[in-house]
Formats: C-alpha cells, structure tokens, sequence
C-alpha cells in the first residue's frame, strides 16, 4: 500500500508518517516544498494540474494531508488551510479519483460552543476567527470533492515536537530557558480557559486507521481527549515535568483572542470509536512528559524553531 503524506515535516505531520511506516506493507511517500520529498509541492501556490500529473507518477492508495498553517495572516491562513486541499481535491480527481483522502482539520472550525456540553461532528460551525474559519475552508472542500475522503477535526496536540507557534510548544521553551532558577517566572495570560487536548500519538494512530480502514467512513470524525480540561493545568503539568522551581505569573488578560471568544471546548469522540476502533490512548501526564523529554534536552533547538 502506497500512501502519500503531505507535511510530513511538520509537527503533526512527523507522528503520522512514523505511525504509517510501522504498518506492514505500507510505503510511506512525502510531498512538501522540499527537493528530496518524492513529490515536490507548495499546496498553497500549486497549480492542479501540475500535483495531477505528479500524483499520477506515485499512484497513491492513500493521502494524508497534514499541512496547514497555524499562524500567520489572513492571506496565508487562507493560502494553506483553504486553497491547499481545493487544489488537493482537485488534483486527486484527475490522478488518482480511487484513493483515500484523509485531511487533517481542526476543532476550531466549531468556534463558541456551550460549556459542559461535547459537540458532535453535526454540531454548528462558528469559527471565531480566519484560522478556524480557513481551516473550515479546507474541511468543505474535502467534504464536498466527491472522493473517498474524511476529515479528522483534531482538538489541541500535544506531544514531542510542538511549535513555539502554540501555547504547548511555547511554555515548553520558555521552562527550557529558565532551567533550575527558583527566582524564574513565567509570564503568561488568562489560562482558564478549556480545552480538549489530545496527544500527538493518538492523533497519528486516528490518521493511520483513516487511511487504512474497509468501505466509507463518514465525512468528518472528532479527535480528541474527550475531556475539557484548563489550560492552566497544561501549563502546570508541564512545569512538573521539567522540574520547574519558579514561578507561574498568571495575568487576568492578555491571553489569546480565541481563548477569550471560546472559553470552553470538547469534542465528543464517539464517531470515531466506532468508524475507527478508536480511542485516545495517552494522558495528559504522558503527553506532556513526551514534550518536555523532546524539548528540554535541546533548548538551543526549541529557541530556534
């Protein structure tokens, strides 16, 4: 079995493609800007025809596409997260119409939902701001292309390997800095609000069973922890594990523009359990340990992401 990752680079990206290399009798193939990817592509200038014909040299039973931007302006969230998986689509239904698509969407595109309550594939979408609402962008054009695809709508990653670009990757390597000092402090904002985190690792698992399963799946699946926990206690389980003597300097704002718009999210991970046989595997305990195990031995690295 051929199956082609986009971003495979990327954090989340990485984890996939190390999980489908573990299957027996997959190839894993990559696509991305680099020259040595076994198809060379910007998804966000491609042309479709151009991928079409690249696609059609890799023939690929599966694609799973995890590019996409978390930062930046509009235009590049748009770029990325909403014209890439148009062209995707659209090349894969010249070159290669049989295969599956799984893409990587975000629980994001839900924006505001009602605290205490778990939102299902069905629920409303309301992004709150253009990286949800591209990332929303992206899932219509999956959705809608006609090919055997799914999107798997993934919570907050955490795990080895996460961007400075998010609170995670972030916290990370600001405890990376501030080392053994009892006087450090970390200066962050408003951190009540609830988020579903979900580990990096079982974000790979839900995409490799994706892109293996028999018959249809349906066209979008949570993955998530399928609990809503406070970001404060991200922040201070990851303290714990990197042995932090300081400080934590909580303000009452300052925080995110979309931690203030939603206060409070939790996907229900029902569908996936069973379309998939799937369930998260890893607690937050776990997820966090496996961040700072990555990120605390190479501070000099994860200042220089």
């Amino acid at each position: 079995m051929h199956v082609l990752v986009l971003g495979a680079t990327g954090y989340l990206g990485t984890h996939v493609a190390e999980e489908l290399r573990g299957l027996p009798g997959a190839r894993v193939l990559v696509a991305g800007r680099s020259l040595a990817a076994d198809v060379t592509v910007d998804l966000a200038a491609a042309r479709p025809r151009d991928l079409a014909v690249a696609l059609a040299e890799v023939a690929p039973d599966a694609v799973v596409n995890c590019a996409g931007a978390t930062g930046g302006d509009a235009v590049t969230l748009a770029e990325v997260n909403a014209r890439g998986p148009a062209v995707l689509c659209a090349a894969l239904r010249e070159a290669a119409p049989g295969a599956r698509l799984v893409h990587l969407g975000s629980a994001a595109e839900y924006g505001p939902t009602e605290p205490g309550v778990r939102v299902t594939e069905s629920a409303a979408t309301r992004p709150a701001g253009p990286y949800g609402a591209t990332k929303l962008a992206g899932t219509v054009a999956v959705t809608a292309s006609g090919l055997d695809a799914v999107v798997l709508r993934v919570g907050n990653p955490v795990g080895a390997g996460a961007p400075p670009t998010g609170l995670p990757g972030r916290v990370a390597a600001l405890l990376a800095e501030a080392g053994d000092d009892p006087e450090a402090a970390l200066r962050l904002g408003d951190l009540s609000a609830h988020r579903d985190f979900v580990d990096v690792r079982d974000v790979a698992r839900a995409a490799a069973l994706a892109a293996t399963a028999g018959g249809p799946l349906p066209p979008v699946l949570n993955i998530g922890g399928g609990d809503a926990r406070p970001v404060r206690d991200l922040v201070r389980a990851l303290a714990d594990a990197a042995g932090f003597r300081g400080r934590i300097a909580e303000a009452g704002s300052g925080g995110s523009t979309r931690s203030a718009q939603v206060s409070w999210q939790c996907s229900d991970i029902t569908a996936a359990r069973d379309a998939l046989g799937w369930t998260p595997e890893h607690p937050l305990t776990a997820s966090v340990t496996a961040l700072w195990e990555a990120a605390g031995r190479r501070p000099e690295e994860v200042r220089a992401r």
